[in-house]
């Protein structure tokens, strides 16, 4: 996923290099490669972010509860 991130902003600065003035080329590197990635990311981000606050969840309710008794052996 990082390999197309990279590449886009590659090709969106590429872009913003050949516009006429600062201000459109600003623009243009904002709105065709920041934006439009950072929301790519954002969404295709999300079951990772999902997944990581499940864990943490578990891990909480994990460290809350106490041991449960173990069973006497002859060891």
């Amino acid at each position: 996923m990082y390999v197309i991130a990279i590449g886009w902003l590659y090709v969106t600065l590429l872009m913003a290099a050949t516009e006429a003035n600062l201000t459109a080329a600003v623009l243009t590197f904002t709105f065709y490669g920041l934006a439009p990635l950072a929301l790519f990311l954002w969404l295709f981000g999300t079951p990772q972010r999902r997944r990581n606050r499940t864990a943490a969840e578990r891990s909480e309710t994990g460290k809350n509860k106490p041991d449960p008794p173990r069973a006497a052996t002859d060891e």
